[in-house]
């Protein structure tokens, strides 16, 4: 859902990760060439999914300890 947003909007795409640095960095990005704009999106969104599947396995390995 948010790669598809990023595709329109990036920067609210960014907002919607919770990372509010990275949005302000988005939109200027974003106004100073769509391409940028989307690639950053891009990157953050993945690294978030990344972080919170880091997160998942980490409790379920707590779990068994």
């Amino acid at each position: 859902m948010l790669y598809i947003l990023a595709i329109f909007i990036p920067p609210l795409a960014v907002l919607f990760t919770g990372r509010f640095g990275s949005f302000l960095l988005n939109i200027l990005l974003t106004l100073l060439a769509y391409i940028p704009g989307l690639i950053h999106a891009v990157i953050v969104i993945r690294d978030q999914k990344h972080k919170k599947d880091i997160e998942r396995i980490l409790r379920r390995s707590n779990k068994r300890s």
